[in-house]
């Protein structure tokens, strides 16, 4: 299905498609088929690689190769197998329930290889997990991000998720050189089903209701890395200020570099209009933020409306209603269009459509950014 091109918030945005969805009769994606990462291949060609949900909400990760129509525009996926189901203990529940979920890959350029940031879902809660790969068809697990305490932050005993890395080692705030991982922690009292019980107007805890950058430095001799470091230097990126963000704010596709800066589609959670509700109903949309290229930490830019928001029947009917949710992003240089990215979002958390995003030639000047109190 294809959508009027439409300017929001200077930057356009063009539906494209649903691209993906349950396979009937298959019993691995009876409940969902969502949240994909998206990668190029050393082949050249486009892998999605989609969180599969069977009975139980037990959740492998697939990979999908996209098929392209004569415009080249995506079309629909072939299915190719399972690259991770879950087998460690941080990813499965004592009664053999579990999950690797919601993947993003980035090929980390200093590494020359692919690593993958999901979410394992064990007895403990959700935790990043990460795993390395050549080819993004054999995969090798890192184990669990961990992470130093910041601050009297605990990040090392929270629910943690979202999370992806930046391409190439970026300065942190000692200007050092390192790799650098956006999370966002869940610490208790942040969820959107929590934040929503609370006044309309309130002060955000910036601490605690953040996007963060998290760096740890990077193994360039020896063998392939059978672990990463410890992730000891943190800055707090961004905190929920607009209204459609209101509830929550988290990492979208990963970090990709444009001739503005770094562009992250990310998510925010806001509250329907509570007339046609009994209880809060959320809604997650699209938004887009621009960071400086040589220094990371600042924004140049962020969106103060979404970019896109559940419209199609596809995005407000499924597993979770009102749900654009980005995890992937594919800049097209294979048809010479380097400012044209197509972004993969799960839809109300059982389909999956892909939007086509355009970068103007400049910066829209109506873009916010985090306010000293961050009050929504």
């Amino acid at each position: 299905m294809r959508i009027e091109e439409a300017l929001i918030s200077g930057f356009k945005l063009r539906r494209l498609a649903m691209l993906m969805e349950p396979e009937p009769g298959n019993p691995q994606e009876i409940e969902g088929v969502l949240n994909p990462a998206a990668a190029r291949g050393p082949d050249g060609e486009l892998y999605l690689f989609p969180r599969l949900v069977a009975r139980g909400n037990y959740s492998r990760i697939g990979i999908a190769r996209v098929r392209f129509n004569e415009a080249g525009d995506p079309a629909g996926v072939e299915r190719l197998g399972i690259a991770l189901e879950p087998e460690a203990d941080y990813e499965l529940h004592l009664d053999g329930s579990g999950g690797c979920e919601d993947p993003r890959i980035t090929f980390v350029e200093p590494l020359q290889r692919y690593i993958m940031t999901y979410t394992a879902f064990s007895s403990r809660g959700p935790r990043i997990a990460l795993a390395i790969s050549q080819d993004l068809f054999h995969w090798k697990r890192l184990g669990l991000a961990t992470f130093a305490e910041f601050q009297g932050i605990d990040f090392v005993h929270v629910d943690n998720k979202d999370a992806s890395l930046f391409p190439v080692a970026i300065p942190n705030h000692a200007g050092k050189m390192q790799m650098a991982l956006l999370h966002r922690p869940l610490f208790p009292g942040t969820r959107p089903e929590e934040t929503a019980c609370q006044a309309a107007s309130r002060v955000v805890d910036l601490n605690h209701e953040s996007i963060w950058i998290s760096y740890c430095p990077i193994a360039l001799a020896g063998p392939e890395p059978s672990h990463l470091g410890l992730f000891n230097s943190h800055h707090r990126l961004a905190a929920p200020v607009s209204p459609w963000e209101r509830l929550k704010i988290g990492g979208g596709a990963p970090p990709i570099l444009t001739r503005h800066g770094w562009l992250i589609v990310y998510h925010g959670v806001s509250e329907i209009d509570k007339a046609n509700y009994n209880a809060h109903q959320l809604c997650y949309s699209a938004g887009v933020m621009v960071l400086s290229k040589e220094h990371p930490q600042m924004i140049r830019y962020r969106s103060a409306e979404p970019v896109l928001t559940p419209a199609l029947p596809q995005e407000c009917h499924g597993t979770v209603p009102h749900v654009v949710f980005p995890t992937g992003i594919d800049r097209r240089d294979d048809l010479g269009l380097p400012n044209r990215f197509d972004v993969y979002y799960g839809m109300a958390d059982y389909r999956i459509g892909v939007a086509r995003l355009d970068l103007p030639d400049a910066l829209p000047p109506e873009g916010v950014a985090d306010s000293p109190k961050a009050r929504v």
